[in-house]
């Protein structure tokens, strides 16, 4: 599966997180053949989980379908670039490929504010693709946050 049908993945995630009131991030988590082991949405606000950020429900998943935490070997796709702790669990699951669509200006661990996850002082660092269906990502966290201000 390519990054952009990934991310389409991802956005339909990120749709779904809506209908429980959180913020509308999405993630999936793509083996070596392109099929998805993990899936992944926002759930602060549903399971009042401060951890419930989309990459760390999508990873937990995949880790539980591969059954092993590490997966060198996949490729995360998310809708908006992760933060500090989403970049810290990236490093720590030893995921091989990030790919993000928006940028995130104000909590941003990829580039943004910091660079988590290529930090030459961590024991590893991921391939990194960004922009994917930025616009499209964008246009919907705008949206929600214009009407959540």
């Amino acid at each position: 599966m390519d990054h952009l049908a990934a991310m389409r993945l991802a956005l339909d995630e990120a749709r779904a997180a809506l209908a429980t009131g959180d913020v509308p991030v999405g993630a999936v988590v793509l083996d070596p053949s392109g099929e998805v082991v993990g899936r992944g949405r926002n759930t602060r606000e549903r399971d009042a989980d401060p951890t419930g950020h989309a990459e760390v429900v999508a990873i937990r998943e995949a880790a539980a379908t591969r059954g092993r935490w590490r997966l060198e070997d996949c490729t995360l796709v998310v809708t908006l670039e992760p933060c500090t702790m989403c970049a810290g669990a990236v490093v720590t699951s030893r995921v091989g490929t990030l790919v993000f669509g928006a940028w995130d200006d104000k909590a941003g661990a990829v580039g943004s504010l910091w660079d988590v996850v290529r930090d030459r002082r961590l024991n590893h660092r991921p391939e990194v693709v960004s922009g994917v269906l930025a616009d499209e990502s964008g246009a919907m966290l705008r949206a929600f946050f214009a009407t959540h201000r």
